[in-house]
């Protein structure tokens, strides 16, 4: 079975982490975690991850720890997902600032998800000022994942992205304000809070209230026909 893991074929592969998942042995243990340092196929990762939640955590928990300081930025990056699937709080002591700096946009993403599930209480606020800080990164995606991170903190993030918010850099201010927008009305989606957010950093506070008056007033006078 461990073989299968390696196949050619993705659906053997998905198939075998399925197989190994559905009867746990710890002896599958070292194939599923080299696995997921080189595994290509997004969709058989997140099955190899399942299938080491599977096994007992006291002998998954220190091989995902010693895999956080692997060389590899998958395995470091699968590593934190399945410490995010199994949210077993003691782990949030391996989560340092390195990880949710690192260079590699993926393993930053996951860094982040994996943190908001795995702060307690009384870090959540450094937590918060952590992921502020890095507002403004990366393209659409980095940034969707670092505002879903700190919506996910709740109102604790608040300040950091208030502070943001006034940022003399527009991408870092607009991120923050896209990001309060869906804090506090997580219906709104992230591009149009953004460009909200983008055009309130542009015209001021006030300057895009009244050009929303303005288009409010054209548009009822364009529906009653003057």
């Amino acid at each position: 079975m461990a073989e299968a893991l390696g196949a050619e074929d993705t659906s053997v592969r998905l198939q075998a982490a399925l197989a190994i998942g559905s009867n746990p042995e710890p002896g599958f243990l070292e194939a599923l975690v080299e696995r997921c340092a080189v595994e290509p196929d997004f969709f058989v990762r997140d099955m190899l991850s399942w299938a080491l939640t599977r096994l007992s955590s006291e002998i998954t928990l220190p091989r995902m720890r010693q895999e956080l300081d692997s060389e590899r930025t998958q395995a470091r990056s699968q590593a934190l997902h399945t410490l995010s699937k199994i949210g077993e709080k003691s782990a949030w002591a391996w989560i340092t600032r390195d990880m949710l700096r690192d260079t590699d946009d993926e393993v930053a993403r996951t860094a982040w998800r994996v943190a908001v599930v795995l702060v307690p209480e009384d870090a959540k606020k450094d937590l918060a000022d952590e992921l502020a800080g890095q507002l403004g990164r990366g393209d659409r995606e980095v940034r969707l994942s670092l505002s879903r991170a700190l919506v996910g903190l709740g109102d604790v993030a608040a300040p950091a992205l208030e502070e943001a918010s006034v940022n003399p850099d527009p991408a870092v201010a607009a991120h923050a304000r896209a990001t309060e927008l869906l804090r506090q009305n997580p219906e709104t989606g992230f591009d149009a809070a953004l460009d909200e957010a983008k055009r309130v950093v542009a015209l001021g506070p006030t300057g895009a209230t009244e050009t929303a008056e303005d288009t409010g007033a054209a548009q009822a006078t364009e529906a009653a026909g003057c």
